[in-house]
């Protein structure tokens, strides 16, 4: 299990759908779970967060489902902070073989967001609250990851995207050495060719 950490728009998404299909894996956007429920729309339009609860037991689902198919997995996002990252450190920390945090410019963040058009990116201070958010939970996260010995690294993620995917891959192979590219049509599948949706 590796685990995708970047501010929004820093594009963990994009890169999380491209590196589940190299590999042959299942990627899991906390944001996108949350969103397919459709319960909790105002709360994200209003950029505020999900009860960690809530959000523990839709993405422990979609993890368990995703291993009983034989499946590893991407965690786009996920755990998002301190509680939630304590939880998976007490009930899965050994399945998880790193993590990643995706490094983007704020000013490039901002222009991303807007090109991807959604309703909770278009209020300039949600989005400020949700980086505010991230950055206080990124620096409370790490030191559990540290305490069970689990990898991280920072990548660059500006550039072309597919320039920043074979960073990841990189990354992701001295983590997880059994990682292979899936030989068959690596590049023919619906990879984004940018940020904005």
């Amino acid at each position: 299990m590796i685990i995708l950490f970047g501010l929004a728009g820093s594009g963990k998404g994009t890169q999380g759908k491209a590196l589940a299909e190299l590999f042959g894996w299942r990627t899991f956007s906390v944001g996108q779970v949350i969103r397919d429920t459709g319960e909790y729309t105002e709360t994200v339009n209003a950029g505020k967060l999900i009860p960690d609860d809530d959000v523990i037991r839709l993405m422990n689902k979609q993890i368990e489902k995703a291993e009983a198919e034989g499946y590893d997995v991407i965690l786009d996002g996920y755990p998002r902070d301190e509680y939630q990252a304590r939880w998976m450190m007490e009930n899965m920390a050994e399945k998880i073989d790193g993590a990643v945090i995706l490094e983007v410019p704020k000013e490039e963040l901002y222009e991303r967001l807007a090109l991807r058009g959604r309703d909770d990116d278009k209020d300039k201070e949600a989005i400020d609250r949700r980086f505010e958010v991230f950055e206080q939970n990124i620096y409370s996260i790490l030191p559990l990851l540290e305490a069970k010995n689990i990898p991280y690294e920072r990548v660059d993620g500006t550039g072309p995207i597919n320039v920043v995917t074979d960073r990841l891959i990189n990354v992701i192979k001295t983590m997880n050495p059994n990682a292979t590219v899936q030989e068959n049509d690596v590049n023919g599948g619906e990879i984004e060719k940018s940020y904005g949706e």
